[in-house]
């Protein structure tokens, strides 16, 4: 998937209006046909099943919260079959608008900025719940799994919940992020992928329990492991590229300590500085080709989170900087996305720093703002990128070091930055 580009300058762009928000528009059933249809081939691919846990509780045109975990764009397809007989919109993030915001209203997104805060977005969802009556499909995490676990939920999502007073359905997924993982280039694994329907949270639970103990309840409905999972279930993958740009998730070398030089291709991961070296099994391990080299790690999750563990240490030991001379694109509206020149982004511990096109952008994101980082790769055949902005606009920033630039260490960063914050005020 593509997206529409203008070469443009940063004052022409700023002194553009804000972006235009509207009302949801209301779903028709044709809409709703045509997104299953589309969805079909795909989903006829991944031999797609799924199985009902107390869906008999919602009556059929019941409004209610659908809650999925994100792993893929195969969870859309999914969406559109499980839901096609009930009007349903989706929140999408704003810049999937772009160059066809007519036609994605009318199949049912609602747009919004990702990690920026947006109070538009709850008086839209309640518009549709409570006006449309129609049910609202959101992915909480936001963003697609970097290595196959969950990525943090907002404390927020609990008072959410309780504001829109309809029942919550989760829906979890198993085999999207194996079949398609964000890090591997948009190639395609032959995997099946199954999901499970519950409802989880009904109207009186909203009445009698507390927004932390909702809170607790959607933690832990969204736990997950897809690489212990896979191996568990006895999943194999033998695609030749399993292994392709898995460096982008593992960009540290636990045996010399060194950044950005991992390398993942074919079926292999390697530190191009002291060149140890991992084969991605079959099966999802990670096996060290020098027996014995240590310290090592099985799963690419266990590995994820040693880097989440490092990140942490330096934040801690007031270690903690990241700097990269950037391309700049900026979202002002629906037409397109809006080429500005070059600049520089420096995260620290107070947050981000964006600055360029010739002096006139200066930028700063407080790090205390939210709870996790747009980041990306391969961001829509572009290139990995991290976007920050506010209400009314939005950067997106692409390192010139390309994968290089380790835009995973930034979010994990971010993430970090925002518990400790948190534990402090605890």
């Amino acid at each position: 998937m593509k997206i529409k580009v203008k070469n443009s300058s940063w004052q022409h762009v700023s002194e553009m209006p804000h972006l235009e928000r509207k009302p949801p528009m209301k779903q028709s059933a044709f809409a709703r046909w045509l997104l299953k249809a589309l969805s079909a081939g795909e989903l006829k691919d991944v031999d797609f099943s799924y199985t009902e846990i107390g869906m008999e509780k919602l009556k059929k045109d019941e409004p209610c919260l659908i809650l999925m975990n994100h792993s893929s764009f195969t969870d859309l397809n999914i969406a559109a079959k499980l839901f096609a007989d009930r009007q349903y919109h989706i929140v999408c993030t704003n810049d999937g608008l772009v160059g066809k915001a007519g036609i994605m209203r009318w199949i049912g997104c609602v747009p919004t900025p990702k990690f920026i805060g947006d109070m538009r977005l709850i008086k839209d969802m309640k518009y549709c719940v409570d006006v449309l009556r129609s049910s609202v499909v959101m992915f909480p995490e936001a963003s697609y799994s970097f290595d196959g676990t969950a990525t943090p939920l907002p404390k927020s999502v609990g008072k959410l919940v309780r504001l829109l007073k309809v029942p919550v359905i989760m829906v979890r997924t198993q085999g999207a992020f194996l079949r398609d993982p964000l890090y591997n280039n948009l190639q395609k694994r032959s995997v099946k992928v199954t999901a499970t329907v519950e409802y989880l949270i009904s109207e009186n639970d909203l009445c009698t329990k507390s927004v932390d103990e909702l809170n607790e309840i959607l933690q832990k409905a969204f736990d997950y492991d897809h690489f212990r999972e896979q191996l568990k279930l006895g999943i194999i993958i033998d695609e030749p590229f399993r292994a392709d740009g898995l460096h982008r998730a593992l960009y540290k070398c636990p045996v010399c300590g060194t950044e950005g030089e991992m390398r993942g291709e074919g079926i292999s991961l390697r530190c191009n500085h002291c060149g140890s070296s991992w084969t991605l099994l079959e099966d999802g391990r990670l096996a060290p080709d020098a027996p014995g080299e240590e310290p090592g790690f099985s799963l690419v999750t266990d590995w994820y989170a040693w880097e989440r563990a490092c990140v942490r240490g330096e934040i801690e030991r007031g270690e903690y900087r990241m700097e990269e001379d950037v391309d700049i694109m900026v979202l002002k509206d629906f037409k397109a996305i809006y080429r500005i020149g070059e600049g520089t982004l420096v995260h620290t511990a107070d947050g981000l720093q964006l600055t360029g096109c010739d002096g006139e952008l200066d930028f700063f994101l407080d790090s205390r703002l939210s709870y996790s980082l747009y980041a990306d790769y391969f961001w829509y055949e572009l290139g990995d990128m991290i976007s920050i902005g506010e209400t009314g606009q939005q950067f997106y920033c692409f390192p010139k070091r390309g994968e290089k630039a380790i835009v995973a260490k930034a979010r994990l960063a971010a993430e970090e930055l925002y518990k400790i914050r948190a534990e402090k005020r605890k």
